[in-house]
Formats: structure tokens, C-alpha cells, sequence
């Protein structure tokens, strides 16, 4: 193969897990987030968010409601990045914030259930428990490093949105059916995923253009390539067209809406709709089956135009569109070079290569674990099947649950987009610790699998775990006589 087929394949590839992942992920998923996230910006008051995870609230109450949160939202990481950023920017500490950023996409409660059932209940509860553990001490951690800057921030005026006082019982309740949209497009339900009513559009040569993509774009689930389907080009047009209305109609939105901002939330709403149904190319027509995915979203969305016009004042919408913009253009163009960037490098690494090296529970095995949940990133749930698939062809338990909980966590777009929100130093050193403690967990529960008593396993973590309090503990205590002398 020479360089100029190389060029080409690489070129491929990225467009490939580009297109699939516009097609696949993004409507159902991050749209609903980057508009939770804006609305947590615009609509909740700081106090709210300082209450519950704020620097100086409780550890016993922050980190645990932290995990709390994520824990019930199945969404991939791109989808809960947003939303970290949400409750960052409204006065969350560091270390509540990063708790939530790893729990959720780790060890939320479908992906446990989905893991258990596919692999075994002994990984998932593996899989709860250290997530849990380890997402708090990387929390804390992170909390104690960046004490200062944390004190810093926490100290400074919100000047774009200083609200005082508690959270008006409208804003709460638009901001849960929101969540609802957001979980009802991405639970796996089977009263969601059935199909009750399907009719045959006279759309002809869509079966023949879904041949085509196939053959275009990459297909190999066990590379994580998805493909593109007929549907999934219609989802990505309707994406583009969206982007040039948002453009137009949210980007000046504090100088009034208009005919550009009512048209990208009806071409918002028809998206979301289209990306709720499954639709079948036929030879003669196009077979579309509607969901009860696609009823869900239809109620949900007609819930939240009424409450938008009832329960928010008309600087409440406009404070919420403008943050929600805000999110999309600092986070959306990463998203895009780190999903293309995964297509390429997708192209250089084999399967047979991390089997070879994870075949045993050392700690060469659990890196090779984490460095390819970092490089071959997979949305949530997906890369259960995978996991079984390397389960099935050698991996030991150990760094497979390496490779679980730093999927998640560290795909290249993620750690992009985690940058620009928190900075690249404090990304990289969560990065480092997200790193450490997979490889400790799946040496650990490896070490249990080949034998070890689960009491010594449970020695060795909390022993692990009381030298960190200790050592946290200390820092803590020396740095405030620091600040009281």
C-alpha cells in the first residue's frame, strides 16, 4: 500500500466515524444536553448549585449527590461533558464536578445493568463499586491540588447571571423535562424501542443509496464503525441545515429572535422526530415505523414549548438560548476534530494487538486497557458488546475492566473538549489519576478473578484508600494553618 493509499484510507476513516457519529449520536443525545446544560447556566440560581456541590459544602453531601446525579443518566461522555460544564460554571467545586464527570458515564445505571447482563454480574458490581470509589478519591483529589484556583473562582461574581434566591418551581420543572428528553431518546427501553405504527413513503432508490454508504463509509463493529444509513444521511442534512438557522437566529439572540430563530427550533423539533423513528429502505418506498421513542418525544417537546412561554420570562429565554449556543460553539467544534481524529488512528490500531498484550491481569495488560478506551472511544453501552466481543478472544477480566471504566472517560474528544472548560493543566492531571486508578481497579478485581481473596482485595482498597484520606487529610489541615496564620 502506498502513501497515497494510506492518505485515502485514513481520510475515510475519519469522515467515517464522523459521519456515523453525527448520524448515530448526536441528535437524541447532545442536542438535549447542550440545552440542559444552557438552561442550568441561564435558569439556576448559583446558590442552588453551591448548595449541594459547591467548594464548601459538606464532602459528605457533595460527592455522594454528585454520583447521585450521574448515576441516572445513561448518556456517552461527549453527552455528560456539556452538562459538567453547566454545573462548573455555576459554582460547583472542582472535585464534586470532576466526580460527576467520571461516575456518570463509568457507572450509570443502565450501563451497569447492560454490563451485567452481557458480561456478568460480578464485573458490574465491579465495575459500581471501584467507579464509585475511585470517582470520589479523583475528585477529591483534584479538589485538593487546585485548592487555590478553586477559592478563587468561588469567590468571584457571577456577572452574567447573579441571581439570588432559591429555584422558582417553573425553572426546576422545565429543566426535569428536559431530562426526560434526554433520557427518553437515550434509554433502551423496550416500550420505547418497539414499533406501533409504520407507513411506506413513495421515496424511491433510497435502498440502493443505503448499498452505497455501506460500501463509502467504514463498517466494522468490531472496530467500533458503524456505518452511515440512509436515515442517518437524512439526519445529518437536517443537522447541517440546523446549524446554518442556529447561526442566524442565535447568535444575535439578545437583539430579539427572529424568523432565523423559529426556524431552527422547528427544524430542531422535526429532527429530534425523524431521529426518534426507524425507518427501512425498500425497493419500493421508504418503510417509516414510529416508536414509542417517537411519542415520548413528540409529548415531551409540546410540554416544553407550552412551559417555554408559560414558566419563562422572555430574558429567562433568551439567557437560555444564548448559553446553549455558547456551549455548542466551544464544544462542538473539538467534538468534531476528536471523532475525526478517532477514525484515523482507528486505522492504525488492531484488536489482535491489545488481546495479545491483555491476555494476563499485569499492569502492562491494564494500560493497554486504558490506552485503548482512549484511542478507539465507543458511545455508552456500545462498548459493552465490544467488551464481550475481546472477553470472548482472550482479554483477562482485569483489563477489560481497565478498558470499561477508562472508555468513558478519556476518549480523545472528551479530554479536547474537558481542556477548554477546566484548562489543559487540571485535563491532563485528571487524565493522569482517570488513568492510574483504572489500571489499579482492573488489577485489582483481575487479582480477584485469578484467586485472591475478595477480603484481601477489599484490604488492599480500603488500605489504598485510608493512605489517600490520610494523606489528603494532612495536606488539608497543613493548608489551613497556612491560611489561618
Amino acid at each position: 500500500m502506498d502513501v497515497m493509499d494510506w492518505v485515502i484510507k485514513f481520510i475515510q476513516g475519519g469522515l467515517g466515524s464522523l459521519a456515523s457519529y453525527l448520524a448515530a449520536h448526536v441528535l437524541l443525545c447532545l442536542l438535549p444536553a447542550f440545552f440542559i446544560a444552557g438552561g442550568m447556566s441561564a435558569l439556576i440560581p448559583r446558590e442552588s448549585i453551591m448548595r449541594f456541590l459547591g467548594r464548601k459544602a459538606p464532602k459528605y453531601i457533595s460527592y455522594p449527590a454528585a454520583a447521585a446525579a450521574g448515576s441516572l443518566l445513561a448518556v456517552c461522555s461527549c453527552t455528560i461533558v456539556p452538562l459538567f460544564a453547566g454545573i462548573y460554571k455555576k459554582g460547583a467545586g472542582l472535585g464534586p464536578a470532576i466526580t460527576f464527570l467520571f461516575f456518570a458515564p463509568a457507572a450509570n445505571i443502565l450501563a451497569l445493568s447492560y454490563t451485567g447482563v452481557a458480561i456478568g454480574v460480578d464485573l458490574a458490581f465491579a465495575r459500581l463499586f471501584l467507579s464509585l470509589a475511585f470517582g470520589i478519591g479523583i475528585g477529591m483529589i483534584m479538589a485538593l491540588i487546585f485548592r487555590k484556583d478553586d477559592e478563587a473562582r468561588s469567590t468571584r461574581a457571577d456577572d452574567a447571571f447573579s441571581q439570588h434566591g432559591g429555584m422558582r418551581k417553573g425553572r426546576t420543572i422545565f429543566l426535569l423535562v428536559m431530562v426526560a428528553l434526554l433520557l427518553s431518546g437515550t434509554l433502551k427501553l423496550d416500550f420505547l424501542t418497539n414499533s406501533y405504527v409504520d407507513f411506506t413513503l413513495p421515496i424511491q432508490g433510497l435502498d440502493t443509496l443505503q448499498d452505497s454508504l455501506y460500501q463509502l463509509v467504514p463498517f466494522d463493529p468490531a472496530k467500533g464503525e458503524e456505518g452511515v444509513s440512509a436515515q442517518g444521511l437524512i439526519l445529518i442534512t437536517l443537522l447541517l441545515i440546523i446549524a446554518l438557522f442556529a447561526w442566524r437566529g442565535f447568535e444575535k439572540i439578545h437583539d430579539g429572535a427572529n424568523a432565523w430563530t423559529w426556524g431552527a427550533f422547528g427544524f430542531i423539533i422535526f429532527t429530534l422526530l425523524v431521529a426518534s423513528t426507524r425507518m427501512e429502505p425498500l425497493s419500493g418506498g421508504l418503510k417509516v415505523m414510529l416508536t414509542g421513542r417517537t411519542v415520548a418525544v413528540a409529548i415531551l417537546m409540546i410540554i416544553l414549548g407550552l412551559m417555554t412561554g408559560k414558566n419563562l420570562t422572555a430574558e429567562e429565554r433568551t439567557d437560555w438560548i444564548w448559553e446553549s449556543w455558547r456551549f455548542v460553539k466551544q464544544i462542538f467544534p473539538l467534538l468534531i476534530v476528536g471523532v475525526f481524529a478517532v477514525g484515523i488512528i482507528r486505522q492504525l490500531i488492531k484488536p489482535e494487538w491489545i488481546e495479545f498484550l491483555a491476555g494476563e491481569n499485569t499492569i502492562l495488560g491494564n494500560l493497554a486497557g486504558v490506552v485503548f478506551g482512549v484511542f478507539m472511544y465507543f458511545p455508552t453501552l456500545v462498548e459493552v458488546p465490544i467488551a464481550k466481543m475481546f472477553l470472548s478472544l482472550g482479554m483477562h477480566r482485569g483489563p477489560l475492566l481497565a478498558y470499561l471504566m477508562a472508555d468513558p472517560e478519556l476518549s480523545l474528544q472528551s479530554i479536547l473538549i474537558t481542556a477548554t472548560i477546566i484548562g489543559k493543566k487540571k485535563a491532563w492531571i485528571y487524565v493522569f489519576w482517570v488513568a492510574l486508578f483504572s489500571t489499579l481497579a482492573g488489577l485489582l478485581y483481575g487479582a480477584w478473578t485469578d484467586g485472591t481473596s475478595l477480603w484481601l482485595i477489599v484490604l488492599y482498597l480500603a488500605g489504598m484508600l485510608a493512605v489517600l484520606s490520610g494523606i489528603l487529610w494532612v495536606v488539608n489541615r497543613r493548608k489551613n494553618k497556612v491560611v489561618t496564620v
